[in-house]
């Protein structure tokens, strides 16, 4: 029994130092969602044990919270994932230092199904359309989500109109 109870510590340590440690590589593990805090946001407990870790949905920007569209946004990631068991393949960590990740429910890009209902942006890099700018066109050309008013704006154009949500 005590070295069963050492073995699973070691292994949490060991995930733990993959996970949080400066130079994050590569890393896959399972966990399930325990909080949504928004549209692209979600904290995640490793099956392996420990405390959840805060994950950001890479490749897309949702709506902010205190932006139009920003609650439906989360809602539908509540209703989608919440207490749900998902695979995230964390690849760095973002300038809030959360795990920048690929999360996928069963066989189900996050991402692409948030982007897809018309609830996110492909996040662009550099010029580029990111990831998702395929569902991106065809959510917009459907009117899906925040396409149906036709006003949408970007989060990375609301944050430097009117500054973060959280003050």
């Amino acid at each position: 029994m005590a070295m069963t109870f050492f073995k699973r510590m070691l292994q949490v340590t060991i995930l733990a130092a993959g996970l949080l440690g400066p130079a994050l590589h590569a890393a896959t593990f399972r966990g399930v969602v325990t909080h949504v805090t928004d549209g692209d946001s979600i904290w995640v407990r490793p099956a392996a044990g420990g405390q959840p870790l805060e994950i950001r949905l890479r490749g897309i920007d949702a709506p902010e919270i205190c932006q139009q569209f920003g609650k439906p946004a989360r809602d539908a990631l509540v209703e989608r994932a919440l207490h749900r068991q998902v695979t995230v393949k964390a690849r760095a960590r973002d300038s809030y230092r959360r795990i920048l990740g690929q999360v996928s429910l069963g066989d189900e890009d996050l991402g692409a199904w948030m982007v897809g209902r018309g609830y996110a942006w492909s996040a662009g890099y550099r010029g580029k359309g990111g990831p998702y700018l395929a569902l991106q066109e065809q959510a917009r050309s459907a009117r899906l989500g925040l396409w149906h008013s036709g006003r949408a704006v970007e989060p990375r154009l609301f944050r430097k109109q009117h500054g973060s949500c959280v003050k």
